[in-house]
């Protein structure tokens, strides 16, 4: 009986690791608002109408943060279905694939965009909706913080009788307008747009021909999305971090291009960018796994210099090759750990140095590293950054453009 019990009350630890690291993950697509806007803008944007929901390009894979309640009476997916996945979910086997790229294209111009697009429920049904693609700035250094995405039903009434009802009740079509939020926001990770869904029902597609959004669905989808940034720029201000609908440049720290920050937040290891180019190289970009080793948020750490962990710093004069130190580190709340630091210059296409990578190893921490040493490992992040960097500067989208 004894023994039952210790097994009854011991879980199983793969299943035990599996929930800590899910309720890490809800925790951290929690944070990407909370953090920003304050505790109670998720009650708020609970009460707005519409169907809408908001993506984090800053974080690994651009995932959904938000969607709003009209999303599951629209799609038939549950909020917790599709929060932390990508807005590809909501794509199928005849969802225009110009359409996708047109989204794609404003996700990396970092513009306003609407598009009439084929979207799919979570039943395998089809219907059209008007997509209104919004990005959600940082007021004061114009960095994008989040995208919204409002979707608006289309209309198929006024196209004769014979056109295919996009859903057959009224209560989901206002559920439809919310959940064009949500695919709207996915569809910043629609990066990944070629990987058109395979296994998708294709009941009607036959008769589904493209359609026009009327006016007043265009005006409908800018009225909500207007209103969703008023209410995120409301509770920014209690965070001091305010938001707007409008991009408001500052001189400073530039922001990388949504297409760079969707390829570093594919790589696990823990690092830094700095900006070679600019005064006391600052940090433009930190990863997950950086800011989960020091306990700082991306807030705290963006535009810092690069001994912000109060370690002893590398001399400039030593950073146009690759080096390595083992120094001690200090987290936000003042504990240290032995900081193996790889610091690699990461050129691009020209072969001018643009930035530099910190990568960081707590040497007492225990890792994974899928049997390769330490040294090798780091070296993986900057060979990976690298790649991204030469690729993306080739087409000039390293940093998001200026207006």
């Amino acid at each position: 009986m004894a023994t039952s019990g210790a097994a009854e009350a011991d879980p199983d630890p793969v299943e035990r690791e599996r929930e800590q690291h899910d309720d890490h993950h809800q925790r951290r697509l929690a944070s990407s608002l909370t953090a920003r806007y304050s505790d109670w803008v998720l009650e708020s944007l609970d009460e707005l109408p519409g169907s809408f929901l908001l993506t984090d390009p800053a974080l690994a894979g651009h995932p959904i943060v938000y969607a709003s309640r009209g999303l599951a009476a629209l799609t038939g997916y549950a909020r917790r279905e599709v929060l932390g996945r990508s807005a590809r979910v909501f794509q199928g086997a005849a969802t225009d694939r110009a359409a996708v790229a047109g989204v794609r294209e404003a996700v990396r111009a970092q513009r306003t965009h609407q598009v009439a697009i084929l979207n799919y429920r979570r039943d395998g049904s089809p219907h059209w909706v008007l997509l209104h693609l919004a990005p959600v700035f940082h007021a004061r250094d114009g960095s994008v913080l989040h995208f919204l995405a409002v979707q608006v039903p289309i209309d198929d009434a006024r196209r004769g009788a014979g056109a295919p009802p996009c859903r057959s009740a009224q209560g989901a079509v206002l559920a439809a307008c919310r959940e064009e939020a949500r695919g709207d926001e996915d569809f910043p990770c629609s990066s990944h747009a070629g990987k058109m869904f395979v296994d998708m029902d294709k009941r009607g597609l036959e008769a589904e021909e493209p359609r026009v959004a009327s006016d007043s669905e265009k005006e409908k989808a800018i009225s909500t999305a207007n209103c969703i940034v008023s209410a995120l720029n409301r509770y920014s201000k209690l965070t001091g971090l305010v938001v707007s609908g409008k991009r408001c440049d500052s001189v400073g720290i530039p922001a990388l291009s949504s297409s760079l920050n969707l390829s570093l937040g594919r790589i696990k290891q823990s690092f830094v960018l700095t900006h070679s180019c600019l005064p006391d190289m600052p940090i433009i970009y930190a990863s997950d796994a950086f800011l989960s080793l020091t306990g700082y948020s991306r807030e705290d750490i963006l535009g810092c210099n690069f001994r912000v962990l109060n370690g002893p710093g590398t001399s400039l004069e030593a950073l146009e090759e690759a080096c390595t130190v083992d120094l001690l580190s200090y987290r936000k709340d003042g504990s240290s750990f032995r900081d193996l630091l790889h610091v690699s210059p990461i050129r691009d296409a020209s072969g001018k140095v643009a930035f530099h990578i910190w990568v960081h190893l707590d040497v007492g921490a225990k890792h994974d590293f899928n049997g390769l040493t330490p040294d090798v490992w780091q070296l993986g992040a900057v060979g990976a950054v690298r790649v991204a960097v030469r690729g993306l500067s080739a087409s000039g989208s390293l940093l998001r453009p200026s207006q």
